[in-house]
């Protein structure tokens, strides 16, 4: 067997490896997107229930400093109260067992495209199998979350909906405790995924009261995304600003090692997932004690925080209040929310170039409201800015093609001897004045850019269902008649004619192949990439043309 041969089923395996990594990817972001729903929380599928809180392991809540006394939360009770929270962006359901957000239906983010029979995509749930809610409380001397069990609140009506016109919406649970009227206010803006939760505690007793407020995202080890065996999926975890770091991601893993701890002024915690996140924020004018755990007895996971000790003297009124996000990853309104919260849109490693560049399209959508044509632009635009080092590479790469036949009469001569044919090449070089590695350097120097945009492409919410033409009415979704990886292959193809090929049959050999395996490996990414790279391409194309005749017009004159 020779080298040719081996080389060929190695890349054949190559391509099958990769057709089957984004395919099982791609088979998780359809199942991510379109979750099973088990179980609804209506109150025909709650149980029966006495007024009685119920009880509690002591693991679930945080303990409170300096009383280091356990407060906990009840175990998983379904209760007959549910009210429902509508808003122009979300449909929110509160449980008054605890004042817990059970769950919370985004309905401008659809599970599917809209002309798909498209349902509102449920971030936050609580059903029989899944359990991922948003809790909030008082622990301490005067704590309403205890080992006793939760409280119950009152409320005045199972329904409220922000309506049209309405700066604000006010959803209290009331609670009355020993003489401690206690009121937990949820309060709703239009367009706004940050829900308030605010606690007004009227302390009518002759005793001073003293409570601390937590807040947690308990959530069980569900993955909405199945990862493939080498393939990489966007992260899914939590993260939380620390003082060391501006933001620290811990996956599921990573909290089942170890409970993390830190206290800071201001800050937040949050999970993340493709395209949505959760996150509490704290005041950012106190300090906060936040913490990831993971209950191993009940494999739950707890990311949440407690904040200062609220103290009311008697017959006096107090009141602590923190935000809490459930929605899209907005990087204008989580940067408002809290220092270094937008980070949880995550870019990697090339951040500081990824931001500039989504600021760039999101300018230019505003100008051509649609998404597909703001990437062919933006693409054009970087394209010209990045001239300068394209235009290095396609001239030295155009001279390297008009040297390819005294390269190949080199070979011929002296392909027998390495170090003459290498002696002979570096003469040719030098005499014409060419840089074999020319090409390569200012090419590099753009991958950057592209990376940047790939994950600018990945992260983005606003690509998610945003159609182009015609066929392509996904920009995060494949190709679905792989007309894009197609024209892409073809226009890589078309480029090798233009340029030198290797003089080593092997990297020639390798070179050939590399449109096939980037039209299948490009199959399964995003349209919104695969156009951005295709329009690249076809750019790059046409700088080649340029540059190829100017060299040509220089040589004859």
């Amino acid at each position: 067997m020779d080298w040719q041969k081996i080389l060929n089923i190695t890349a054949i395996a190559i391509v099958g490896w990769l057709l089957i990594i984004e395919w099982d990817q791609f088979q998780g972001k359809k199942a991510a997107e379109n979750p099973v729903v088990v179980e609804q929380l209506t109150l025909s599928d709650t149980p029966e229930y006495s007024n009685q809180p119920s009880s509690a392991s002591n693991e679930e809540l945080p303990t409170v400093e300096p009383w280091e006394k356990p407060a906990v939360e009840a175990a998983v009770v379904q209760s007959p109260r549910l009210i429902t929270v509508t808003t122009d962006v979300f449909e929110v359901t509160i449980d008054t067992l605890g004042g817990d957000i059970v769950q919370v239906k985004l309905l401008q983010h659809l599970t599917a495209m809209a002309g798909d029979d498209g349902e509102p995509f449920t971030l936050l749930t609580r059903t029989a199998d899944n359990q991922y809610v948003a809790q909030s409380g008082l622990i301490g001397p005067n704590a309403t979350d205890t080992a006793a069990g939760r409280p119950l609140f009152a409320a005045a009506s199972d329904n409220y909906e922000l309506l049209v016109g309405d700066e604000e919406l006010n959803v209290d649970l009331t609670l009355n405790d020993n003489g401690i009227k206690i009121v937990k206010r949820f309060q709703f803006i239009p367009s706004d995924y940050s829900i308030s939760v605010q606690y007004l505690i009227n302390n009518l007793s002759v005793e001073p009261w003293e409570a601390v407020f937590y807040a947690q995202i308990k959530r069980d080890a569900h993955q909405p995304l199945v990862k493939s065996s080498g393939g990489i999926a966007p992260y899914l975890g939590a993260a939380l600003r620390q003082k060391d770091q501006n933001y620290s991601k811990y996956d599921f893993s990573d909290m089942a090692e170890e409970t993390v701890t830190e206290t800071i002024k201001g800050g937040w915690v949050a999970f993340i997932q493709h395209y949505f996140v959760s996150a509490w924020v704290p005041p950012k004018e106190e300090s906060s004690r936040f913490n990831l755990r993971y209950l191993s007895n009940s494999d739950i996971f707890l990311m949440g925080f407690t904040g200062e000790r609220i103290s009311v003297a008697a017959g006096g009124f107090g009141e602590y209040s923190a935000q809490f996000y459930v929605g899209p990853k907005d990087q204008d309104r989580l940067a408002e929310l809290g220092e270094y919260l937008d980070l949880t849109i995550d870019y990697g490693f090339l951040w500081m170039l990824a931001k500039p560049i989504f600021g760039a399209m999101q300018f230019i959508y505003t100008l051509l409201g649609n998404w597909g044509w703001s990437i062919i632009l933006l693409t054009v635009l970087i394209k010209i800015i990045l001239y300068p080092l394209s235009a290095t590479s396609l001239r030295s790469m155009a001279k390297m093609r008009n040297l390819q036949p005294e390269m190949n009469r080199i070979k011929e001569l002296y392909g027998d001897d390495r170090q003459k044919m290498s002696q002979e090449m570096m003469g040719l070089y030098k005499k014409e004045k060419v840089n074999p590695a020319g090409g390569c350097f200012p090419m590099l120097l753009q991958m950057p850019v592209f990376l940047s945009l790939y994950w600018v492409l990945l992260e983005s919410v606003e690509i998610r269902h945003a159609p182009w033409v015609w066929w392509i009415q996904d920009l995060s979704a494949k190709d679905p008649y792989f007309v894009l990886p197609v024209i892409m292959g073809a226009s890589m193809l078309l480029m090798q004619k233009m340029q030198p090929m290797p003089t080593d049959p092997m990297q020639a050999r390798i070179m050939q192949l590399m449109p096939i395996m980037f039209t299948f490996f490009f199959m399964f990414f995003p349209a919104g990439l695969v156009l951005y790279w295709t329009v690249n391409n076809l750019l790059s194309m046409a700088q080649q043309w340029y540059v190829n005749k100017q060299l040509v017009s220089a040589k004859k004159n």
